[in-house]
Formats: C-alpha cells, structure tokens, sequence
C-alpha cells in the first residue's frame, strides 16, 4: 500500500509541476472497458468485462516523446458461462461456471513516441493494488475468496503495450494489453486423471480499449516551441 501512496503522491507532485513548467505538463481524463482473462485458470478467452477509468499526467521530454504516469482503477477478472466454449474439458472441474472479480488501484508509468500522423505507441510496466476481490463457482460465492485472506495476491505488477490514435481535437481512442510478470495465485486442482494434483500458476491479461480527453495540448505545445523542442 505505501507503494500506492507514494506513486498516488507523485502523481499529486506533477499537478503542483505544472504551474512551475509553464504549462508545459498535460492533464487527462480516462474512460474506457477492459476485457480480461486469467492465465492458468483452465478458463480460456478475454470474457470478463470490467471498468477503466481515471486520471492522467502527460509530460513531454522531447519533440515527440513523452512520459506518462496514470491513476486508474480497473477491474479485471475471468468468466466463464454454463455449457460455452472456454474450459479445459481435459480435465475433469468441481465446476461447469465460474466467475472472477478482481478490483484493482492501478498505477501505470508508459514512454510513448508519437509520429506526424499523431499515432503514438508506448510502452511501460504498472503496479496495481487489490481492493476488491470476489469468486464464483456455479453461482455459488467461494467464501474463502477474500481480500485478507486470499489466495490471490494483493500486488500485481504488469508490462504493457499501448497505442493511442486521435480521433478529434484534443479526443484520442486507446488499445492496450497488460500481462502480469508475477503470479497473482497458485491453484491446485484435484479431480484431474490418475488421482493426480495440476497446480497451475495464474496470471493477469487483459486488453483495454478507452477514449482519453487531454487538457492543456495547445499550452504545452506552445510552451515548448518557445523552449526550442
């Protein structure tokens, strides 16, 4: 949580940055759906959909670079509906639906390039931090499933890919995927062939498709015409 904090914190900094810069830092507003899935939890497909929405700093280093630092919260998660396509039906599952509710405070940091068509493609990595966890087997909640108690970590730390198109004036339409670099839970599933255990690492993935309003462009770009990039 400290963790959290303090990027939050930083993420405040920027704010009380810009008066100093001559507006040259960028202000955003974010809003947009992720679709998710869990690798590892023999339910495949990007078939839970949750929110992503929040708040961005822009700060340009160059004439078409640019580093950003986000506050957002997201939901991410796996579903799985009675009878559709998407388990692994190798194995045998206490289960035939399954639903997964992980909400998170997520602190992304991307550096992005922006071509003269206004394209920009970036990349970067982001700390999330659990808030909200919730697990369903066969519409039945798994009370073990807690956010004290676990399983699933309460720390996510994800790589991301992004790209960011214009659509108009200062409105830009943006896809991202994010992976976990670390497991989220260790599950252990025993009706498996042979009286066999399969333990299985999870992991987050998710895609994110959003519309980002961005504030003070036309200042920035001003601002840093006038400092020579």
């Amino acid at each position: 949580m400290k963790r959290l904090f303090l990027a939050i914190s930083i993420f405040v900094s920027i704010g009380f940055f810009t008066n100093l810069q001559a507006q040259r830092v960028l202000g955003a507003l974010i809003g947009g759906f992720n679709t998710t899935n869990v690798q590892g939890d023999d339910v495949f497909g990007f078939h839970k959909f949750g929110l992503n929405a929040g708040a961005a700093a822009i700060v340009p280093f160059a004439d078409k670079w640019s580093f950003t630092l986000e506050a957002i919260y997201s939901q991410k998660g796996a579903y799985h509906r009675e009878g559709g396509r998407g388990m692994d039906y190798r194995y045998e599952h206490d289960y035939n639906q399954y639903k997964l509710q992980l909400n998170y405070l997520e602190v992304p940091v991307l550096v992005h390039f922006r071509d003269k068509t206004g394209l920009s493609a970036g990349a970067g990595f982001s700390y999330a931090r659990l808030v909200g966890v919730k697990e369903y087997e066969d519409d039945v909640r798994i009370a073990t499933t807690t956010l004290n108690d676990g399983p699933y970590d309460t720390d996510d730390y994800s790589a991301m890919l992004d790209v960011q198109y214009p659509i108009y004036k200062q409105l830009k339409f943006d896809a991202r995927y994010s992976f976990s670099l670390f497991k989220i839970r260790t599950r252990t599933y025993e009706n498996v062939p042979d009286d066999q255990e399969k333990i299985r690492k999870q992991y987050n993935q998710v895609l994110s498709f959003r519309l980002i309003w961005v504030f003070n462009e036309q200042a920035s770009r001003e601002s840093r015409l006038k400092e020579g990039f």
